[in-house]
């Protein structure tokens, strides 16, 4: 240990801002409300897909759903069946030349999800594993999923995730294929959940958002080792942000900008996945840390609830079943390098003060 780098930076500012002190004024616009009893689980969920597979593959519609059927077996041993609709979605991942089986977005029927496990349930992401005869690609869903459930550590202010065993099928007749698949929290029932709305705007300036969240999500991004965001840039759709979502009251500040889509870092190591050659790094392993400099004063506190919610983060990655043996052991070892560099002052400084933007 080179010494301590959040009491060197605290001896730095003057005054400090506690993490505790920013939950208590914060906590009016926190945890207002339980998550959907879809996200309140952390246990694998297993799922049966019903639907024209091929057209989904072949085709990839957008903007009109595919009928088809999700199933699963609900705590009393009833097997619950519900009508959907199936789209594709996305850009990247969409593509033909990237995945074989693109990532999809699921539109169930108000009227069959009320007392179901997706009771409130409207419209949801569905990240898919993207090559079906890919073991790799299946241990970066599972990767992926980890990364959301790390963030949940942090703040309320980030995505619930529930991960699926999917059964994908052609046909009730068909035996299928299964894998591993995602579904992700949708921005109005989070929404609902934290109390603050979700805002729908073509971008921010930084000055726009809270200041203390902004850094922990930019040392965050720097523990999965990914660049593919921004908090302030126009997205997809032209709405802001970048793998970004904004939540805030509408000419209020300040902004809460909740990050999503990890496939591009190196927490989850895609065989697709690469940096932007802008950027100067050989692989998404590389990290290089994207905050930005005027949020440089509430590094300690990010750094200590880093510190404050290892022991949980390690244990997220032992304790989850459908890991392999080699992909735990290469987030173990990421993870362990992150702390290393927060740890050590000389690398703190090096790697993320300096780095700054």
């Amino acid at each position: 240990m080179e010494g301590n780098p959040v009491m060197s930076w605290r001896r730095r500012l003057a005054p400090p801002i506690t993490l505790l002190a920013w939950l208590a004024s914060a906590a009016s616009a926190q945890a207002t409300g339980e998550p959907d009893p879809l996200f309140r689980s952390d246990t694998t969920l297993p799922v049966r897909i019903v639907s024209a597979l091929d057209v989904i593959a072949e085709e990839r519609p957008q903007d009109e759903y595919v009928p088809g059927t999700l199933s699963y077996v609900a705590d009393d041993g009833t097997t619950v069946e519900l009508e959907i609709g199936i789209r594709t979605r996305g850009n990247f991942r969409r593509r033909e030349d990237i995945c074989l089986f693109p990532p999809l977005r699921l539109n169930f029927k108000k009227n069959q999800v009320e007392g179901t496990l997706f009771d409130g349930q409207d419209k949801l992401k569905l990240v898919t594993h993207c090559n079906p005869s890919s073991y790799i690609y299946e241990q970066a869903v599972v990767s992926e999923y980890l990364a959301y459930r790390v963030l949940n550590l942090l703040t309320d202010f980030s995505f619930r995730a529930r991960l699926l065993k999917v059964k994908y099928a052609q046909s009730p007749e068909d035996e299928g294929f299964e894998t591993f698949a995602i579904l992700i929290e949708h921005g109005k029932r989070m929404a609902r959940r934290v109390g603050v709305p979700e805002l729908e705007v073509g971008e921010t300036d930084f000055a726009n958002l809270d200041a203390q969240h902004q850094n922990l999500m930019s040392v965050f991004q720097f523990l999965i080792g990914n660049t593919d965001f921004s908090p302030v840039r126009v997205g997809r759709k032209d709405n802001c942000c970048h793998n970004n979502a904004l939540f805030g009251t509408p000419g209020e500040l300040p902004y809460f900008a909740v990050p999503y889509d990890f496939d591009m870092s190196g927490f989850v190591n895609t065989p697709h996945s690469a940096p932007n050659p802008k950027l100067r790094i050989d692989s998404v392993r590389e990290r290089l840390y994207r905050g930005r400099c005027s949020t440089n004063e509430f590094l300690p506190d990010s750094v200590d609830l880093f510190i404050e919610r290892r022991q949980e983060i390690d244990d997220l990655v032992n304790n989850q079943e459908e890991l392999g043996t080699r992909t735990r052991q290469e987030l173990m070892n990421f993870i362990d390098d992150f702390y290393k560099t927060i740890t050590r002052e000389r690398r703190f400084d090096r790697e993320i003060v300096r780095r700054c933007l």
